[in-house]
């Protein structure tokens, strides 16, 4: 795939990079917080083992792209479960992370836009937590459907249903949540969609009451618990609680049922054709 994007130029680092540099609605030290949190958190763990799941369920023909992909957790698990991916985001720290860090073979640092892929030319496009970024998603989701093969497939996840917005959402520079009509109406024209589920059940609750409902009435603009707190990173009672019920969530989404409520959305689609 590589060698026919002449206009990725590959640094010392072995880094392919666009020459193009392209705005993306995402915190300049986005990809630093994460990397603090990714490899401790119960949050980025259980999304990478839903994603690994759906995509062992219903796994594609060749590369997986996975675009805006930060430090490369996401990438790493799915070259972990033995197929092929290249770690795409235009993000600087994130892409060196990836690299050096992730030990990712192939990293493109770039947008989607300015890599200029092929028309038909990708088997497969992961983006996690992704598309809520892009203030025009109906433009992405049919860029997507161009460069991907007939038959591509699509692995997606998006952050659930807008009234469960908070100022981390404003913090994250997010345009939106989603719910499943909304995906229905962003991929039914191009998109076959094979399976959608919402996740993180267990967090919707929590979300609402600590973040949502105090940013609602306005007497707080900043998130009640820290980070780590959130993420579960200081290994307290309450995450051990939690990762019980994930694991009975996970469960199901292993069997391929789908949840009706979550603060998450997780879907399966292949492009038309």
């Amino acid at each position: 795939m590589l060698e026919k994007l002449s206009h990725l130029k590959q640094d010392k680092e072995g880094i392919y990079r666009s020459i193009d540099e392209g705005h993306v609605s995402y915190p300049d030290d986005g990809n630093k917080e994460c990397f603090l949190l990714e490899d401790d958190s119960f949050w980025f763990k259980h999304r990478n083992k839903c994603i690994s799941s759906v995509i062992g369920r219903n796994p594609p023909s060749g590369e997986i792209v996975d675009v805006g992909g930060g430090n490369g957790y996401v990438t790493r698990g799915i070259l972990d479960d033995g197929f092929d991916a290249i770690l795409l985001e235009p993000g600087k720290e994130g892409a060196i992370n990836g690299k050096k860090v992730r030990h990712i073979p192939t990293v493109i640092c770039s947008t989607f836009q300015n890599a200029r892929f092929d028309e038909s030319s990708i088997s497969a496009i992961g983006c996690f937590d992704v598309i809520e970024h892009v203030e025009d998603d109906n433009g992405m989701a049919e860029h997507f459907s161009r460069v991907l093969k007939p038959g591509g497939m699509l692995y997606v996840t998006v952050p659930a249903h807008n009234w469960l917005w908070s100022q981390s959402d404003d913090s994250g520079q997010h345009y939106r949540r989603y719910n499943r009509e909304m995906i229905e109406q962003l991929l039914a024209s191009k998109y076959e969609i094979i399976y959608f589920t919402y996740f993180f059940s267990i967090l919707s609750i929590p979300i609402l009451m600590f973040r949502s409902l105090p940013y609602r009435l306005s007497f707080i603009k900043k998130n009640i618990l820290s980070k780590n707190t959130e993420h579960g990173a200081n290994r307290g009672f309450g995450s051990g609680l939690i990762n019980y019920f994930l694991k009975r969530e996970l469960n199901k989404i292993k069997s391929g049922k789908s949840l009706k409520f979550g603060a998450s959305c997780l879907i399966v689609a292949r492009k038309k054709g």
